[in-house]
């Protein structure tokens, strides 16, 4: 549900964005500052009172096609995008795999560069923020493409995974037990439902195990991997979470033995 605050935040971004556009043409040296109204509806190819009732910070709810227009009509960023779904309160369309939206906070990257186990940082869609060396050689495939890496659909899409975890199914189930716990403070954030409804598409498995509606807390304890260059090794898992950005874990895993 958007809130009247989220609307009228909405509004002033989109009119600070319009007025800070150059107009194109002859205008270009007119008085009024950057883009008209019915200027920046032609190039989202949207309804001129769309964007004036969106500046205006009324109570309508623009669809996510109409957003994703008037995105592009504004020229965002991917972090300008974010926020303009956010406050619309709205499941971006675009793969919400396709960019990093949030960068790992500072202590974390830190603290995760200077471990020498395989360490990683998830955000609140399970992204991988950040990880060390040992965590990429240790997931296989995980950090391939240009997509930003996420855990969840490793498990759940990639095939290696089903390799190197040689108790997927019972480990898939409580990953996503445990994700389940952190969405339920992540309901307001588009990218996090996005995530959750691309999978559901593309994934029966998660599909299924979403269904089951099964919570756990992330716990430690062992966690064992077939890598197919190091063979079977067997770490203990330990998660904190950040205390500046409680919506963000660090998950490391000792090592506990190795070629077992």
């Amino acid at each position: 549900m958007q809130t009247d605050e989220q609307r009228r935040l909405l509004g002033a971004f989109v009119r600070t964005r319009r007025e800070s556009m150059a107009p194109e043409g002859h205008d270009r040296r007119r008085r009024t500052p950057g883009l008209r109204r019915e200027e920046l509806a032609a190039r989202a190819a949207i309804g001129t009172t769309w964007v004036a009732w969106i500046e205006q910070g009324r109570d309508v709810r623009p669809s996510a096609e109409t957003l994703s227009r008037l995105a592009v009509g504004l020229s965002l960023s991917v972090a300008e995008r974010d926020y303009l779904f956010a406050l619309a309160g709205r499941h971006d369309p675009v793969d919400p795999f396709a960019h990093a939206r949030q960068a790992a906070p500072l202590a974390i990257s830190a603290l995760v560069e200077r471990l020498d186990w395989p360490c990683y940082a998830l955000d609140p869609a399970w992204a991988v923020c950040a990880a060390n060396e040992a965590a990429r050689r240790l997931f296989v495939g995980l950090f391939e493409g240009d997509a930003a890496p996420n855990l969840l659909r490793y498990v759940f899409t990639h095939p290696a995974a089903r390799v190197l975890l040689p108790d997927w199914k019972e480990r898939a189930a409580r990953l996503l037990a445990e994700f389940r716990r952190d969405y339920s403070h992540a309901l307001a954030d588009p990218r996090v439902r996005g995530v959750v409804e691309w999978l559901q598409e593309n994934s029966p498995d998660f599909r299924e195990s979403w269904d089951g509606q099964s919570v756990l807390a992330r716990e430690g304890g062992t966690r064992t991997f077939r890598h197919p260059d190091e063979g079977m090794i067997r770490f203990t898992q330990h998660t904190l979470a950040d205390v500046e950005r409680g919506d963000f874990r660090v998950v490391f895993l000792q090592l506990a033995e190795k070629h077992i």
